[in-house]
């Protein structure tokens, strides 16, 4: 996409050395819009780019604000510096432009698959994605000057008439591959593909202009460097396409070790299941690339979850929002006087292997089969507007300090979710980590009093701490209209890790970590903090 500043492009229409007319192989008006159909196709592909290292960079890292804010003002300024270094190759635009557009098409088609072997192989993404968001920008930038070259040789206007031909056509283009990428290319080819198909039209559109319409422009040296160079290009492209199923399966084995039995990308999210089964390993669900779900220790966080308020009050109805994997359910069901549970995750997906995989149902144990349970595919924050009444809300959702799930830690869901509970009714919430940082945990507690709700908080320690994607703690806040304490039922289901005596344990654990005077959490100011 060429988005430079206003003063190269006046430089380049203001030079003293007017260049000489094209000696084009069609009429100056074909020739003119067949450069402005070039740079229409160069902005799309460029806006893909972009796109691609942003969702890639945020499926990696997480925190899409973050990720969009480095990539974008890194890209832009580095357009400034591709636009000042483009001034020595207005001399031989033509060639400049085909050498500039087939190591864009390069380096931009292979930027997500190097992005993704990055963060695989070496634990970290963000080197890779300055340094291609800064090569990829240089490059966008040298393209101004350059064709503001061309479409002057092709036919001269007014400085005025060719900025405005030469945005129009770049915004448009850019409007199409902003569009393109999140309904077309993400959904039909995936992140790798898609980055590798745009890199092939990339250097097609930018080899034709130059090789067929600006052709008596080049030295038969020139057209042959090019030709090769291209047909390279293009080389690498259809060889990194056709290597891309097999670089997934080693990304995923490097990432989540071996094992991996299933990975599909759905409309929200990857999910991969890895373990179980005869591998002797505990079975892992990593939703996003991050772990969800371990077999070897979720029994104590999903007791932690349910079984305090399940065991708090009355419990007929219950609503779980998230917990798709269906192991809240499963706790939930253990308690004889619970009527209904109704599951909303917006992922089926995800649904779908918690009902057909044998490993994760056995897990589960089957709570899908059971007629009590009903599950749906609906967004949390939608479903809460409905008119009806629950006795137990059970926020299962990823931790807050992931950007795309912090309007579930707001003050207007929480107002919600005080709305659908019944007399007597509780919501607990899963509060993210404790340790090592407490600012985002007692945002959230704070966010819930906000909403007019009681709050007891309380953190249970994970069986091993550390490791890629396992915080030192699961934190919970367990909530009601009236002051409410954290007990397990005298006469229900005994939970296998969890005591009476180890939540108040909980309790005063979260107690010593206590953070006054945190403002809650609105839509208008996602961030927790660190």
């Amino acid at each position: 996409m060429i988005d430079s500043p206003v003063s190269t492009v006046s430089d380049a229409l203001s030079s003293p050395e007017s260049p000489p007319p094209a000696r084009l192989p069609v009429r100056a008006g074909l020739g003119r819009f067949l450069v402005l159909g070039t740079v229409f196709v160069c902005a799309a592909c460029g806006l893909v780019y972009e796109l691609e290292l942003v969702a890639l960079a945020t499926y990696l890292a997480g925190d899409s604000v973050t990720q969009a804010s480095l990539v974008l003002s890194v890209m832009v300024f580095a357009m400034g510096v591709g636009s000042l270094l483009a001034k020595r190759l207005r001399c031989r635009a033509a060639v400049g432009f085909g050498a500039v557009e087939a190591v864009l098409a390069l380096i931009g088609g292979c930027s997500a698959m190097a992005l993704y072997a990055s963060f695989a192989w070496w634990g970290h993404s963000r080197s890779a994605l300055v340094g291609f968001s800064f090569a990829i920008g240089v490059l966008i930038g040298a393209e101004v000057p350059l064709l503001m070259t061309l479409i002057q040789r092709v036919r001269r206007q007014d400085a005025g008439g060719a900025v405005a031909d030469l945005f129009a056509a770049d915004y448009v283009g850019a409007l199409v591959g902003g569009l393109a990428f999140p309904f077309l290319l993400l959904p039909a080819l995936g992140q790798l593909t898609g980055a590798l198909v745009t890199g092939a039209v990339n250097a097609i559109a930018g080899g034709a202009l130059v090789l067929w319409l600006f052709r008596r422009d080049l030295s038969v040296r020139a057209r042959w460097t090019l030709i090769v160079v291209n047909g390279l290009v293009l080389a690498a492209l259809a060889a990194g396409a056709a290597l891309t199923p097999s670089f997934e399966r080693a990304a995923r084995q490097a990432v989540y070790g071996p094992g991996v039995r299933v990975a599909l990308r759905t409309g929200e999210q990857e999910i991969v299941l890895a373990g179980g089964g005869t591998s002797g390993r505990p079975l892992s669900l990593f939703l996003g690339g991050r772990l969800r779900v371990s077999g070897r220790d979720e029994v104590r966080y999903h007791e932690a979850l349910i079984h305090p308020a399940m065991a708090a009050g009355p419990h007929g109805r219950v609503l779980v929002l998230g917990g798709g994997d269906g192991l809240a359910a499963r706790e939930v069901l253990r308690y004889a006087g619970v009527r209904s549970v109704t599951v909303v995750e917006r992922d089926a997906e995800v649904v779908r292997l918690a009902r057909h995989d044998p490993d994760l149902a056995a897990l589960n144990g089957g709570a899908y089969r059971d007629p009590r349970v009903r599950a749906v595919t609906a967004d949390a924050f939608d479903w809460l507007r409905r008119p009806v009444a629950y006795d137990v809300v059970v926020c299962d959702l990823p931790a807050p300090e992931l950007t795309p799930s912090t309007k579930y830690y707001s003050q207007e869901f929480y107002g919600l979710a005080e709305r659908v509970l019944a007399p007597g009714g509780r919501l607990v919430v899963h509060a993210g980590p404790l340790r090592p940082g407490p600012r985002a945990f007692w945002t959230v507690d704070a966010t819930v009093r906000s909403a007019g709700l009681w709050t007891a908080p309380y953190a249970i320690d994970t069986p091993r701490p550390g490791g890629r994607g396992r915080p030192h703690d699961w934190g919970f806040v367990l909530a009601a209209r009236s002051p409410v304490g954290l007990r397990l039922a005298r006469h229900g289901p005994r939970p296998h890790s969890l005591t009476e005596p180890g939540l108040r344990a909980a309790h005063r654990a979260a107690e010593r970590h206590r953070e006054a005077g945190l403002p809650p959490s609105t839509l208008m100011h996602p961030r927790y903090g660190t």
